[in-house]
């Protein structure tokens, strides 16, 4: 990467490069519950309806570190009865160096829940088959989406200026 400084082409030291790193991950929180065991595990020839919701959650813990949060709630129904319902909320503490303001959010907010999903999918899934059911196997998520989703949703929100006469 090379920037333009009064005509002459610098290189970037590595120290001066854009850079994400993850510090940690982890479960900060995680329910499961089979609540109509051990009548919710008999065979049935009619799918569950199953209902899943994914939120982002970004906290800024120092100058460079962000905690970015996935919140994954779930629940499968069959005949009005609840077989199963989770809450997983999967973190990281991310370093961000060297990054534009400009494209910090859409970074934090994409990328980083981009990388912690497999790890959260592979949580929901084993906690899924050990309350005695077939893993949950969750689609892969479009993290571009649910960013412009959430900025049209502030986008919205905002109260819009009126003109006086």
């Amino acid at each position: 990467m090379t920037t333009t400084n009064g005509g002459q082409d610098a290189e970037l030291t590595p120290e001066q490069m854009p850079q994400l790193n993850v510090v940690g991950q982890y479960i900060k929180d995680l329910s499961f519950k089979n609540p109509n065991a051990p009548r919710s595990l008999a065979p049935t020839e009619t799918q569950p309806a199953i209902n899943i919701q994914i939120n982002v959650i970004v906290q800024q813990l120092a100058q460079t570190d962000h905690e970015v949060a996935l919140k994954l709630e779930g629940k499968a129904e069959s005949a009005g009865s609840v077989l199963f319902a989770f809450e997983l909320t999967f973190a990281g503490v991310f370093r961000v160096q060297n990054v534009p303001a400009e494209t910090l959010q859409p970074l934090v907010m994409i990328e980083c829940p981009r990388l912690l999903f497999p790890f959260a999918r592979e949580i929901v899934a084993n906690a899924v088959r050990n309350g005695g059911f077939p893993p949950l196997l969750l689609d892969p998520v479009d993290f571009v989406a649910l960013y412009q989703q959430r900025a049209a949703q502030m986008q919205a929100a905002q109260p819009t200026p009126t003109t006086q006469t």
